[in-house]
């Protein structure tokens, strides 16, 4: 008895015990996936080993965490309208009152550093010390803040009036789900400001980035899972027009999505923009599995009206075709586990084991349910003889079999016009890349950009190799003269750095004269010998922007969110630059940060998809030489799913689409899918070559016949299922739902065509004796079980062995 054999009689004979268990692992699956959280934080695109990785982590070690402030602003200056202002102040004064904000600074909570003679100290006074009640009030402290240049370009654009709120976020909390909820409770307040003042608001930095992205996400799940659900629930009754088809199809994907989120929890993985995408695509490819296997049922049950031999080959011929499929659609994902990519391989993983997942639950659940169900009426197979199915597939063997000249030459020409198109291939990645351009968060992003120089963080950390150099004259003066480099890049805010608090002290030294807002130079350092070791605000400023041992020192910039490309040119200008005022060899200079971590991780992660192509292409090819036992077969079966691949390059090439992590994802979900047409096709033309004697023009024929119908419902559901993806917000989730439906409509195409094409003209060449006797069997029609020998009795669920007397069916 051969291993499916075996797998017919577990099933069928374990009907209730199977149901049960799956039942049970469903709750438990359930249970776990309560615990699967959104992630809270740009996703971990960097391995451990890399050296920006690194030196990141190292910078966040001496100096902290960063990248936890929320920036709220407003186009006018508060400072010309008491009512504005006094609106201002106000909610500067509610928002410090919200728990998990740690600090707010604005125009209305700045401070002055006074010297104290006596104590030979620089004190911290507030400038505004009380809600201003009068003009003359507002006056005055618009005239203190004008004479304090340490704020300017940071909390207000002195040429556009532009002023912004700085919050600082509880480290913990922006890390975590309590972070939507507290962005939330600012937006209202930051909205009842702006409807009381009648003027634009704009929010922006990270925090409020990440928190809305994040509920796009959550959002988008669920609306992705329903419109699968509703879509493919939808084709099922056009085609079958069974009730029972559709719901056993249904449940099927639904019990396979909540063992998806079982996993995660399981696994502690957190669903990221990738991940989220995994419960739609296992509804589009779990509910062609069921086609296949009520397709088979059907078409046998027409030939012979025995309802348990109907099921029994569908578990033992197409469920190892349909093993075999899925495995090879997961392998297309699993390949992301090569990568060095964190956010990759949880995606491979997680993808892998659901669609595995899936299959064993289709090869259970479908055959179990249809033992229960009555028997087949005429309508229910009526879907096998559809006409306009009949006349597609005529129409394709007639190209096969009258035209495969010109096949060859539409082919060749569109293979030339698409790698032309792929050649305008850009590469491209920006932290809203994939949010749309008249969303909230990249309008208010452009509004920062444009009076604040943008607002994503952009660390330099300065090594000067030893203790207290960082701290010297000379040291100094190069930051300095690096603030002039960076003031000739648009891309860059106004840096802030230790010698912005050295400039601040000197004016205080000088009893507040903006004018003398500069380093102290040689002749003034015995003026100021005195005061500075002992002003608690010099340490203060310190600890922010140097180490303890003074060989650290840092200097903070926002900039603009630019690509990846424009970075790296950005930093192969300012790098050399950079080492032309900081000697290498006795000073490191590192660009680091959240945005450059994510921005090369981005790169990485680009880089990284096309090697889980590539490695995909040669999993699936290896896996098809030990079913086919022929590499010239393998390298024909390729052809076809390769071109659309080439073809989806080409136009997103020709109409602009950027190569980027969401769009390069199509290349390899679609090549994983689509090669599972190959195989059905390929099994059953081998199987044909058996039963007609190595007559290859009736094998292909006839294998076009009976696997084109499975393959164009599928191809139809695969195409309509994908689509979903076309109402996404995120422009990345909308480019992967048409490209990928794209490219299996071309796959499809080119299975039906152009490879039975293939198969005719080159014939004999590519099917030789190893094609026919395969490593691994998928369908071998000629083994069969013996149902002569087998029957149903009312006290047992399925098949009894009878005597040999007493044969009966």
């Amino acid at each position: 008895m051969g291993f499916w054999s075996r797998i017919v009689r577990l099933i069928l004979r374990n009907r209730i015990t199977i149901l049960v268990g799956i039942v049970l692992f469903t709750s438990l699956m359930a249970f776990q996936g309560r615990k699967a959280e959104m992630i809270y934080e740009f996703p971990d695109l960097l391995p451990n080993t890399d050296s920006t990785k690194i030196a990141y982590a190292n910078f966040q070690k001496r100096f902290g965490k960063s990248g936890s402030v929320l920036l709220i602003a407003i186009e006018d200056n508060p400072t010309k309208s008491l009512s504005l202002f006094q609106n201002w102040y106000d909610l500067i004064q509610d928002l410090k009152k919200i728990d998990g904000v740690d600090t707010v600074v604005s125009v209305t909570s700045i401070f002055d550093l006074v010297k104290n003679t006596k104590d030979k100290v620089f004190e911290i006074t507030p400038v505004i010390k009380n809600r201003p009640e009068s003009e003359q009030e507002l006056e005055e402290i618009r005239i203190k803040i004008e004479r304090l240049p340490f704020y300017k370009g940071l909390l207000y654009n002195d040429s556009s009036g532009a002023s912004l709120i700085a919050i600082t976020l509880d480290h913990d909390i922006f890390h975590s789900r309590a972070r939507v909820p507290l962005i939330e409770e600012i937006e209202i307040k930051v909205n009842l400001f702006r409807e009381n003042q009648k003027i634009s608001t704009y929010i922006s930095g990270l925090p409020y980035v990440r928190t809305e992205v994040t509920e796009m996400i959550r959002k988008e799940l669920g609306v992705f899972v329903g419109l699968s659900i509703f879509v493919t629930t939808l084709l099922l009754s056009i085609f079958f027009q069974s009730a029972k088809t559709v719901i056993t199809s249904m449940l099927v994907v639904s019990v396979g999505v909540i063992w998806y989120f079982g996993i995660l929890g399981t696994l502690g993985y957190k669903i990221t923009i990738l991940t989220a995408l995994i419960p739609p695509l296992l509804i589009v490819i779990g509910v062609p599995n069921c086609i296949f296997l009520i397709n088979k049922f059907h078409s046998e049950f027409k030939d012979h009206q025995n309802k348990m031999k109907a099921l029994s080959r569908v578990i033992e011929k197409i469920g190892n075709a349909t093993l075999l499929t899925n495995f090879t659609t997961a392998c297309g994902f699993f390949t992301f586990v090569f990568t060095q990519n964190p956010l990759l391989i949880e995606f491979g993983i997680v993808a892998f084991i659901s669609i595995m997942f899936v299959f064993i639950i289709a090869i259970c659940v479908v055959p179990i349910f249809f033992s229960y169900f009555p028997d087949p009426k005429t309508r229910h197979s009526q879907h096998l003889d559809k006409h306009w199915i009949i006349s597609c597939l005529s129409f394709f063997e007639t190209i096969v079999l009258n035209h495969r000249t010109v096949t060859y030459l539409i082919t060749g020409l569109l293979i030339a016009v698409s790698v032309h198109g792929m050649t305008l291939l850009k590469t491209t990645g920006n932290v809203v890349d994939d949010v749309p351009n008249s969303h909230k968060v990249v309008t208010d992003l452009l509004f920062f950009e444009d009076h604040f120089k943008g607002v994503l963080p952009f660390e330099i950390a300065i090594d000067a190799k030893k203790p207290r150099r960082a701290t010297t004259d000379k040291t100094l003066k190069k930051i300095d003269k690096l603030y002039g480099v960076l003031a000739e890049y648009d891309e860059f805010s106004r840096p802030l750095s230790i010698i912005d608090g050295v400039k601040f002290c000197k004016q205080a030294f000088y009893n507040g004269n903006p004018k003398r807002y500069k380093l102290i130079n040689n002749g003034e350092k015995t003026m100021f010998k005195d005061y500075l070791p002992n002003s608690r605000s010099n340490q203060q400023w310190l600890s922010a922007f140097i180490d303890t041992t003074k060989q650290y020192t840092r200097i903070s910039v926002q900039m603009k969110d630019i690509g990846t490309k424009e970075m790296e040119a950005l930093f192969a200008e300012l790098n050399p630059r950079i080492d032309s005022i900081f000697n290498p060899e006795k000073y490191e200079v590192l660009i680091v940060g959240p945005s450059i971590t994510f921005l090369r991780g981005t790169t990485f992660l680009i880089e990284n998809l096309k090697l889980s192509l590539a490695i995909a292409v040669v999993l699936i090819g290896f896996i098809m030489m030990l079913l086919f036992r022929s590499w010239k077969m393998v390298v024909v079966s390729l052809i076809p799913n390769l071109i659309p691949l080439l073809v989806t390059g080409g136009i997103m090439g020709y109409f602009g689409i950027a190569l980027k992590p969401s769009t390069i994802l199509v290349f390899s979900i679609a090549f994983g899918i689509s090669v599972d047409d190959t195989i059905h096709f390929l099994a059953k033309y081998r199987q044909e070559l058996k039963q007609s004697s190595w007559q290859i023009r009736k094998s292909v024929l006839n294998a076009l016949s009976e696997t084109g119908i499975s393959m164009m419902y599928t191809s139809i559901v695969l195409f309509f299922g994908f689509s979903v993806f076309m109402i996404s917000d995120f422009g990345g989730t909308r480019a992967l739902g048409v490209l990928v439906s794209m490219t299996l409509l071309v796959a499809m195409i080119a299975n039906l065509v152009l490879l039975p094409s293939f198969l005719l003209t080159l014939d004999r060449f590519i099917t030789n004796k190893a094609f026919t006797e395969p490593l691994l069997e998928i369908i071998d029609e000629e083994e069969d079980i013996d149902l002569e020998n087998l029957t149903i009795k009312k006290d047992r669920p399925i098949f009894v062995e009878q005597p040999q007397e007493e044969k009966t069916t």
